[in-house]
């Protein structure tokens, strides 16, 4: 019978019988509840410490080896590339030329191309002349959420920097090179602005417009409202600012010779920061307007009067949503209508009276009258009524003026060039409709004013020369009917790479309107007044069509060097794979029966004389692999390495009964008496050198054919590999200088 598991104390299991709860025994299980709590916690702090113990030792055994091991590989790997002819490789030269080319793309051709607009190229004033040099930026629209809704992460914010640089870059060689007196900005300075909340306001939708938002839209409307607002809308200004504000400072501090200061005027709006018509959003405006300046209003600059229009505001009274209390939104604009051309007098006598060196405000006598008989009819007033001076006026709208559909917009309309006329015709071909803007609208947009709008606007500012506008991101020039007096409009192109048109640009003008001492033109003037100019900028995709094809060109080029390396047996890029000393870890010789390796080890410590004149234990770095494995070893002279080693003459075979070895024999485990050597046999010989040696194979045809194409395709990938990292590596060294 198997003995029972006792341990003497009347139970099973070992355990004293006073341990184990009895029947009558109960339970604290409060005390049990709160024992198994310490334990399991003392458990997590076991493991913990144990965790902690187990990486302290890894840190400071294997760890810290490992780490050495990387950072001596590390180091001897730059070594190997800090080497002159490595820095002078083809490969390298080819990431010299990329750097060349990209700096030309994304620094050098910014520059040449504002430098080909310089003023003095094409003014033409008389001599002597001080202009007043005015630049106008439409539709920088920066990217944000709701330009590209549901293009995924690593794209979105690519393009927000790529876009964002190209702004910059331009604008900043605008105020480097041109150093304008001032900039006016027409409007769309976002994409999104008036989709982002504002802290406080009705932002929805009105009921009936729900369905005018196109479906592609609709569907993030709530995630838009959800995640974007007023601190986003507060960034944006922020980028904003950091793009045209941060670099203003660049133009220089003081105005060009006989100009009163810089300006720089960017307070009117575009529908992508307020919506159109109807559905502008009133708390949006609130915003713009805090933020930018207000949206109607009257600047008189190089002895001309610009005024700025909410024509988006404006238009909502001709809309066609009739039945609608709309006069919150259009009800400003008209107010300013009304009373704009009274604005202008007073805008020209506080100019004239700068330039007379009086106060720009009129003084008031002071004195004390009553009320009931106070004289208000003499009241001072720079508003001198319709005989007073007036300067040529410009007006300036986000929106273009109508115009009849198929007007053409000239030839340096890039979308579509003007239609060849007939033969014998000298006249544009009108109607033309690619070559014009198209008279239509949308959600939120209406390329062109109403007619009524249009004619409206131009009778009330009253004495408009010029007109310029935005919102089609194109260039088109027109002069349009006598129902609009015959106004001459340009619509200026985005300075913006992302708004569809391939070559973006900006509007130059100069102002030359030499006035008495009341703001009459000076006899002799010019009739002229304003001069304007396109200044193109570069074409970015065909920069980054030039870096595609040098992409390739790169790719054929490295690929054939490497090809060509064993045929003129050039020097290889890739470096070999480094060599390691030998070390205990990984032996070079391998004995050849047991109990030969002790052995072995002691005659390496006393080697005998007759083994030849190296005592060392490593092999020859030079030592010949053309022995073969059936090659024999006499008892008398034994070729060793390179043959100049020998082996004892007395060496013999071993006797497999225990008897004397006979001679002609391998001598495995002769005695020290009969060998001399502590019974040391023969031991192979591991070296890499009989396999490999630097980059040419010692192998069969086959093999050195497969050598030969594994050569090249190293020297490909690491050429390739080499240029590709240090040309991307530099672009976003370059992207993210901005």
């Amino acid at each position: 019978m198997a003995p029972s598991y006792s341990n003497g104390n009347g139970n099973g299991y070992g355990y004293p019988s006073t341990t184990l709860p009895t029947s009558s025994s109960s339970y604290d299980y409060g005390n049990r509840n709160s024992s198994d709590f310490q334990s399991i916690c003392d458990d997590i702090f076991a493991g913990a410490k144990t965790m902690v113990s187990r990486l302290w030792g890894y840190t400071n055994g294997r760890g810290r080896h490992a780490a050495w091991g990387l950072a001596t590989n590390g180091a001897q790997q730059i070594r190997r590339n800090l080497t002159r002819r490595r820095l002078l490789s083809f490969p390298h030269l080819l990431v010299v030329l990329w750097m060349l080319v990209m700096l030309w793309g994304e620094r050098w051709i910014f520059a040449s191309r504002v430098r080909s607009c310089d003023w003095d190229h094409w003014e033409n004033w008389p001599t002597g002349a001080t202009p007043h040099r005015l630049i106008i930026v439409a539709d920088p629209q920066i990217i944000d959420p709701h330009s590209y809704p549901g293009r995924p992460w690593p794209l979105n914010p690519l393009t927000y920097v790529i876009t964002d640089n190209y702004m910059r870059r331009s604008y900043m060689q605008l105020q480097k090179v041109l150093q304008p007196d001032t900039v006016f900005f027409l409007g769309d300075l976002f994409d999104g602005g008036r989709e982002w909340k504002t802290a406080t306001g009705d932002f929805e939708d009105p009921k009936w417009a729900k369905d005018h938002r196109p479906p592609e839209e609709q569907k993030y409307l709530k995630e838009w409202h959800r995640k974007y607002g007023q601190e986003f809308w507060l960034k944006e200004y922020e980028r904003f600012g950091k793009i045209f504000y941060d670099n203003w400072s660049l133009g220089g501090v003081f105005p060009s010779a006989g100009q009163r200061g810089r300006k720089l005027i960017s307070s009117l709006p575009g529908n992508h920061d307020l919506g159109f018509g109807a559905e502008v959003k009133i708390p949006a405006r609130h915003r713009f307007s805090a933020y930018f300046g207000e949206t109607n209003r009257v600047d008189v600059i190089g002895n001309h009067t610009f005024v700025s229009v909410d024509t988006l505001s404006l238009s909502a009274d001709t809309s066609n949503m009739k039945g609608l209390d709309l006069e919150p939104i259009y009800g400003p604009a008209q107010e300013f209508l009304k009373g704009v051309k009274g604005a202008k007098r007073r805008a020209v006598q506080k100019e004239v009276r700068f330039w007379r060196g009086e106060g720009e405000e009129l003084p008031y006598e002071q004195k004390v009258e009553e009320l009931s008989t106070a004289d208000y009819a003499n009241v001072p007033t720079m508003d001198l009524g319709e005989s007073a001076p007036d300067f040529p006026t410009v007006l300036l709208t986000h929106v273009p003026l109508h115009r009849d559909p198929g007007t053409p917009c000239g030839p340096m309309r890039e979308h579509w060039p003007p239609a060849k006329p007939p033969k014998g015709q000298s006249t544009p071909v009108i109607p033309d409709h690619r070559n014009a803007l198209s008279v239509s609208g949308g959600y939120q947009y209406q390329n062109v004013l109403n007619l009524e709008d249009s004619v409206n606007l131009i009778k009330s500012i009253g004495n408009v020369i010029q007109a310029f506008s935005g919102d089609d991101h194109d260039y088109c020039e027109l002069v349009h009917a006598a129902d609009q007096e015959n106004v001459r409009e340009i619509t200026v192109k985005s300075i913006s790479m992302a708004m569809g048109v391939p070559t973006p640009g900006f509007q130059m003008i100069s102002l030359f309107n030499p006035i008495d001492d009341q703001g009459n033109p000076l006899p002799g003037a010019p009739k002229a007044t304003l001069q304007t100019h396109l200044c193109l900028l570069p074409k970015q995709l065909s920069t980054y069509t030039t870096y595609a094809a040098l992409a390739i060109l790169s790719i054929v080029i490295l690929v054939a060097r490497a090809f060509l390396v064993p045929v003129l047996n050039l020097q290889p890029f890739a470096l070999d794979p480094a060599r390691n000393a030998p070390s205990a870890i990984l032996p070079v010789f391998k004995a050849k029966a047991e109990g030969d390796d002790d052995a072995g080890r002691a005659h390496d410590a006393n080697p005998p004389s007759s083994y030849g004149t190296s005592s060392s234990k490593f092999p020859s770095a030079r030592m010949s692999s053309t022995r073969t494995r059936g090659q024999s070893i006499s008892n008398n002279a034994g070729a060793v390495g390179n043959g100049a080693q020998q082996m004892p003459p007395h060496a013999s075979s071993p006797n497999p009964k225990g008897g004397r070895a006979g001679p002609g024999k391998w001598g495995w485990g002769q005695s020290q008496s009969q060998s001399g050597s502590g019974g040391r046999g023969p031991r192979i010989q591991i070296r890499r050198d009989a396999y490999y040696d630097g980059w040419r194979s010692t192998g069969t045809g086959a093999r050195s054919s497969r050598s030969t194409l594994g050569l090249v395709a190293r020297e490909a990938w690491t050429g390739c590999w080499r240029v590709a990292w240090m040309v991307l590596g530099f672009f976003a060294w370059l992207t993210y200088r901005g």
